[in-house]
C-alpha cells in the first residue's frame, strides 16, 4: 500500500537521494548541512530541528540544505539561504520544490544572482519507491563562475547542468 503522505504535504521531511548530494558535493565539498538529523546528515557539521538551523550563522561554510518542503517554512529556509549567502565564504546549495508561482522563488531567487536548475523529471526522496509529487530545482547561492579556476572544477559544474 502506498503512503498517502508521499501525496500530500502530510511530510514536510524528504530525505536527500544520494545521487543528487554526491553530485553537487563532488563540486562543492560540503561543510554543513542545517536540516539534517543523525540518520541522514550529509556532512560532519549538522544541525537538528531541534538545533533550529534557522537560528545559526552559516557564514564561511559551503552549505547544502533540503528543507522541510512546508508552504511556510521553505520560504523560511529559502529567505536564509539568501540572507547567508551574502556573508564572505558562504556558497549555499539548496534542493527545494520548484515552486516558480511562490513569493519566497520571486524574492529571493528569481530577483537575485542565484543559479537554478531544474531537475527533469520527478526525484525519489530517500528510500521511497515512488517519486515525489512535485517537480524539484537546485538553487546555488553565493556563487560565482568566478570561483571556478580550474578548467577540471568548469567541467564538474557544467555537468551537473547537463545531468539536470
Amino acid at each position: 500500500m502506498l503512503n498517502p503522505a508521499l501525496f500530500s504535504s502530510a511530510t514536510d521531511n524528504w530525505a536527500t537521494p544520494q545521487d543528487i548530494f554526491d553530485r553537487f558535493n563532488n563540486v562543492f565539498n560540503f561543510t554543513l548541512d542545517p536540516c539534517a538529523d543523525s540518520k541522514n546528515a550529509k556532512c560532519d557539521l549538522y544541525f537538528t530541528k531541534e538545533d533550529d538551523g534557522l537560528s545559526k550563522d552559516w557564514g564561511g561554510h559551503r552549505v547544502f540544505c533540503n528543507p522541510p518542503y512546508g508552504r511556510k517554512e521553505t520560504g523560511d529556509w529559502v529567505k536564509k539561504c539568501y540572507d547567508e549567502s551574502r556573508k564572505p565564504g558562504t556558497i549555499i546549495v539548496a534542493l527545494i520544490p520548484a515552486r516558480t508561482d511562490t513569493k519566497w522563488f520571486h524574492e529571493y531567487i528569481f530577483k537575485t544572482t542565484a543559479e537554478v536548475l531544474f531537475i527533469k523529471g520527478r526525484l525519489k526522496f530517500g528510500d521511497g519507491k515512488n517519486s515525489a509529487p512535485f517537480p524539484s530545482m537546485v538553487v546555488i547561492f553565493g556563487f560565482h563562475w568566478l570561483y571556478l579556476k580550474e578548467d577540471e572544477n568548469i567541467e564538474k559544474l557544467n555537468s551537473l547542468k547537463r545531468a539536470s
